[in-house]
């Protein structure tokens, strides 16, 4: 048996080990979780793969074999309405959320008549969540590529998000001739982490994120995304933290441990003077956002993830980027301050 294996064999020893910490989701920064669950009316189970949530959209599937086991990439493909644009715009998630998150984004693309593709990368949202040896933004950008040949899709204007950020620029520069326009919102990988966030080992990330269930903690993280709290984002909230109450958790836990490492030892800051196509960087100045930031010496957590400085400086390292400022959003801009997020986007869309 594997050591992933063996780890989500034990999952449920590891949950009620003495002294788990319950580091902030072994993910994109934010406060810590407690190890308890909280139980409150109208929170049921939630399977790993979201099943039975409602989508906004009709969700497919695409069929894959990664390491010999065969998985399920799920994803959305959205009609332009009016005159059509022809031109398709690839939407890509970040860590702690899935392709739904980007539904007003969406609708804005479509009803401005661009085809829309949204899917959940394999280890998040709808999709499966193996225990793969090798996640890498290689493979998903491989997977994405797959994607978009089996629905048509010869080039994308690609809009990433947060982690889908970094996977956004790796999807660039692999494969060029696949991407028109790329649009980064807040990503992550702006900075190294390796520099000041210690490098830990996979089973202490698994055993925090089997700890990180309690309800408030889930929410405080998220709040400490956004300037200003409202009742939709709770959306985000209550999957993660149904997802904890289902049987299948672990191996939720797993996914979620094994693609922080991914984040983690891939940074992208060093491959951005390699990108040789239009971008647009929108940072919302709030952000303080860093992949493994709690793991951090308490002296380094606040020189890590300052956005005001991490947008310039990536603006500076792109050839001819354009760099847009929100000062009054964190790290969500396209939901923070959707209107604006789609209007600077869609015009950059239509420039020649």
């Amino acid at each position: 048996m594997t050591t992933r294996r063996r780890l989500l064999a034990a999952g449920a020893v590891a949950v009620a080990g003495a002294g788990v910490p319950a580091a902030a989701t072994a993910a994109e920064g934010g406060p810590a979780g407690g190890a308890a669950a909280v139980s409150g009316p109208g929170h049921e189970p939630l399977g790993i793969a979201m099943e039975g949530f409602p989508s906004p959209f009709p969700v497919r599937f695409l069929r894959l074999v990664i390491e010999g086991e065969h998985v399920n990439m799920a994803y959305v493909d959205l009609a332009p309405r009016g005159e059509p644009s022809g031109r398709t715009v690839l939407l890509l998630h970040g860590k702690n959320f899935d392709g739904g998150a980007w539904e007003p984004t969406a609708r804005a693309l479509v009803a401005a008549g661009h085809r829309v593709v949204v899917p959940d990368q394999i280890g998040f949202g709808r999709s499966s969540k193996p225990a793969l040896k090798n996640y890498s933004f290689e493979l998903l950008s491989s997977n994405t590529v797959t994607l978009l040949d089996r629905l048509g899709v010869e080039r994308a204007d690609v809009v990433g998000h947060s982690m889908g950020g970094m996977l956004a620029v790796r999807f660039a520069l692999r494969h060029p001739a696949r991407a028109r326009k790329l649009v980064l919102a807040n990503p992550v990988g702006l900075e190294d982490y390796r520099d000041l966030v210690p490098a830990l080992p996979t089973e202490r990330l698994f055993a925090d994120e089997l700890a990180n269930t309690d309800l408030a903690a889930i929410r405080a993280f998220y709040r400490a995304y956004v300037v200003r709290w409202r009742p939709a984002y709770e959306r985000n909230v209550g999957i993660r933290y149904r997802v904890t109450l289902g049987a299948e958790y672990p191996r939720w836990a797993m996914a979620s441990a094994l693609t922080y490492q991914m984040a983690y030892h891939q940074p992208v800051v060093a491959d951005l003077p390699r990108l040789r196509l239009p971008v647009l960087l929108v940072i919302g100045q709030h952000d303080r956002t860093a992949i493994g930031k709690p793991y951090a010496a308490p002296e380094d957590r606040a020189k890590l993830g300052n956005y005001p400085v991490l947008g310039k400086r990536a603006a500076a390292a792109i050839r001819g980027a354009r760099l847009v400022e929100f000062d009054d959003a964190g790290h969500l801009p396209h939901l923070e301050r959707g209107a604006r997020f789609e209007r600077e986007v869609l015009a950059f869309l239509r420039q020649d």
